[in-house]
């Protein structure tokens, strides 16, 4: 399936929608307009693709809704050439945003068929993170660290530590904190021992899992 004058028109009402609810950057504005969501899920979801809802991906994962991810993208307010880390890459949209966005994206993903297939589909849409690793993202990214920004894209029922770690001084983290709901959370490392603190709402996300071997 390509995009076509039906999907851009259906993009175009979809930012009109999430500037309402409060999206006010402009580039993220630009970037849901650009980017085809309808190829990142599953050919028989494509007409529900421009709703503003979760739809499921593959192994029992989901794509976030757009507003989610515009959102969390928002808060972590990325600039072009900034270097972020994201943990979950799953159908490879939030980092196709980010990519748009021009900053330098790392990203890792522990679910294989997933980093397979969204592998695939990178190739296809030409979007090339600077790194994309299959493996555990609660150990990030060390040997590529610091990062100006992560941004965790599943549900952490605790803040991780060694991603804290990873953080330049100034940088922010916007995690979904909790166990059956989340708290948006935003965390931005002041200095080389102390940190701040945002939260920003309830949010529903799948869990954060480690990489089974």
């Amino acid at each position: 399936m390509e995009d076509n004058f039906k999907f851009r028109g259906r993009r175009r009402i979809l930012a009109l929608n999430l500037k309402k609810k409060g999206i006010v950057n402009k580039q993220i504005i630009k970037s849901i307009k650009s980017i085809p969501r309808h190829l990142f899920v599953d050919p028989g979801l494509s007409e529900h693709a421009y709703f503003d809802k979760a739809l499921p991906i593959k192994s029992n994962q989901t794509i976030s809704q757009p507003f989610t991810v515009a959102f969390q993208t928002q808060l972590l307010n990325p600039v072009s050439g900034e270097k972020i880390l994201e943990i979950g890459t799953g159908s490879g949209y939030q980092t196709s945003i980010l990519c748009f966005l021009k900053v330098d994206v790392y990203t890792i993903e522990r679910n294989h068929n997933l980093f397979r297939s969204t592998s695939k589909l990178f190739n296809k849409l030409n979007v090339n993170p600077v790194r994309f690793k299959y493996g555990d993202g609660y150990k990030g990214l060390l040997d590529d660290s610091p990062f100006d920004g992560i941004i965790i894209t599943a549900g952490s029922p605790i803040v991780p530590e060694e991603l804290l770690k990873q953080l330049k001084v100034g940088g922010r983290m916007v995690v979904p904190i909790g166990k059956e709901t989340q708290v948006m959370t935003k965390i931005t490392r002041i200095s080389v021992n102390n940190f701040k603190k945002e939260t920003f709402g309830n949010f529903k996300f799948v869990p954060m899992l480690e990489k089974k071997d």
